[in-house]
């Protein structure tokens, strides 16, 4: 009986790091994942037209399922200059399931000649 209850504690010991090495290895795969995705999206992104900068959402397609993404657009703020009209703040969301990257990039938008 003794022996069947300490199989039973060093099985349960055993499932649960193995279900924690699951979880770990899984954030590992969207961390990696998550980071080529934004700075993929936030360079699409920014090079399509910065004139026409604006926030947007989607997903990546059939190559990556469950992956998603959100950019925020916004006005820059300096305490007493005016910049807003070249220099944007781009917030990129990247999300799968529950887990979420996020990247920032702060563009300068030239003036068109």
């Amino acid at each position: 009986m003794i022996a069947v209850a300490i199989i039973a504690i060093a099985l349960t010991t055993l499932l649960g790091s193995q279900s924690q090495s699951v979880y770990f290895a899984n954030s590992a795969k969207f961390e990696t994942m998550a980071a080529l995705l934004a700075q993929s999206k936030m360079s699409e992104l920014v090079l399509e037209d910065s004139f026409a900068l604006s926030s947007n959402s989607g997903d990546f397609g059939d190559d990556f399922p469950g992956y998603n993404w959100e950019a925020t657009v916004s006005d820059m703020v300096v305490e007493g200059i005016d910049v807003s009209d070249y220099l944007k703040q781009v917030d990129l969301a990247v999300t799968w399931g529950v887990h979420r990257y996020d990247l920032r990039l702060y563009h300068y938008v030239a003036e068109e000649d």
